[in-house]
Order: structure tokens, then sequence, then C-alpha cells
């Protein structure tokens, strides 16, 4: 079986989109994401072949859709790629009460399959340069977002005995760290004497949480401090 040069350049698209798409997907693999190196070279993989396949058709057929009442268009192969990826993002996409994880995963699996699809299309050195971006977006910009001083949202509850104006003084205590109380709450158990504060806070940069968490816990009549 003699292959057509067409399919030749589609088989080196497909190897180079497997080998970008794996890239991308070997460090989500290195940091434990549950969408990794396989997931991320499929998904670069079958984009290239349906944009190859898509440039097949209207190469076989492009020609004679002037007669016809159905016109071929490899874009619409492009947009409904992208549809279908929302589907994995959305996945890979997991809510821990006020946090939110895997939105780079769902990125990472976005810029896969646009990888996957410019491969497909033959725009190669676009698909190198932007796996090149993704990489450098990935490994060096983690450590620069790391050495960043920014403020941090913390759930905090705090079990305390019942004592007139303990709330205030939570509030306070809060302040005095260079925290600022966004959200609160407050659950009182009469039978036990026991009220039980909960809020969300935001913690100013430079400031470090557990210093939050020791002036809560000094203060009198405080059992439980958990913070999230």
């Amino acid at each position: 079986m003699i292959l057509s040069s067409f399919e030749i350049q589609l088989l080196i698209r497909l190897l180079l989109a497997t080998l970008l798409g794996g890239l991308i997907g070997l460090e989500r693999e290195l940091h434990g994401r549950p969408a990794g190196f396989r997931t991320h070279l499929m998904v670069a993989l079958g984009a290239a072949l349906y944009m190859g396949v898509s440039l097949h058709f209207y190469q076989v057929y492009g020609a004679l859709s002037g007669n016809l009442a159905v016109r071929v268009d490899p874009g619409r192969v492009a947009a409904q790629i992208v549809v279908g990826i929302g589907f994995l993002g959305a996945g890979a996409i997991i809510r821990e009460n006020a946090s939110v994880r895997g939105l780079t995963t769902a990125a990472c699996l976005w810029v896969a399959a646009a990888i996957g699809t410019a491969c497909g299309a033959g725009m190669l050195l676009i698909a190198v340069v932007v796996t090149a971006i993704s990489l450098v977006s990935l490994l060096v910009l983690k450590r620069v977002e790391e050495g960043l001083s920014r403020d941090i949202y913390q759930q905090v509850m705090v079990s305390s005995e019942y004592r007139e104006g303990q709330s205030e003084r939570i509030a306070q205590a809060v302040r005095d760290c260079g925290s600022d109380l966004m959200e609160s709450g407050i659950a009182r158990d009469v039978e036990a004497g026991t009220v039980t504060f909960e809020f969300r806070v935001r913690v100013i940069s430079g400031i470090a949480t557990c210093k939050l968490v020791d002036v809560l816990s000094g203060i009198e009549g405080v059992k439980l401090v958990s913070l999230r």
C-alpha cells in the first residue's frame, strides 16, 4: 500500500501533535493531576486527526461543493472540536468548599486541542511555538506566582463558650491580624452553653495564616479553631 503525499504529511502532523500534547500532559502528570499524560496526548492526537480528515474531505469534495446543496467547510470541524473539549474541561474542574481546583488542567486540555488542531491544519511551527509558550507558563511562571505576595481567602470556624460580647472580640482579633472579615454566621447551642462562629476572611498578603489561628486560640473561652 502506497501512501499519498497528503497521507504522509498527515502522519507527520499526527506524530507531532502526539509529541506536543504529550509534553503538556507530562507536566500535568508530574503534578498529580487526574487529566495527565495520556489524556492530553489523546486530545491533541484526536483534534489533529479530525482536522486532517476535514481537510481531506475538502480536497476531495471541495471542487464539487459549488454544484452541491451542502458545501464542505473544514472550519466547522475546528468549531466542533472547541465545543467538544469543553465537556472534558468541565470534568477536570473540582469545587471544594470555597476553593476551585482544576482550572489550569482544563485550560491545558483546551490548549492541547488547539495545538492538535493546528498540527492537523499543517501549522506545525505555530503548534511548536504555542507548546513552548505553554510549558514556560506552566513550569516557569508557576514559580513566579509562588514568589508573589497575594491575599488568601480562608474559611474559619471558632467554637467557644457562650459569653457576652464574644463575637465582637473574635471579629476584633481578626482585624488585629490584618485580615478582613468577609462573611459571618453564628450558631448557638443553648443546652451546652456553646456558640459556633463561622466566617470567611481575607488574609492580607504578608500576614501568616498561623498567626490568625494563634490569636483566635488565645481568646478566653475559645475551645476550637478550624481553618480551611
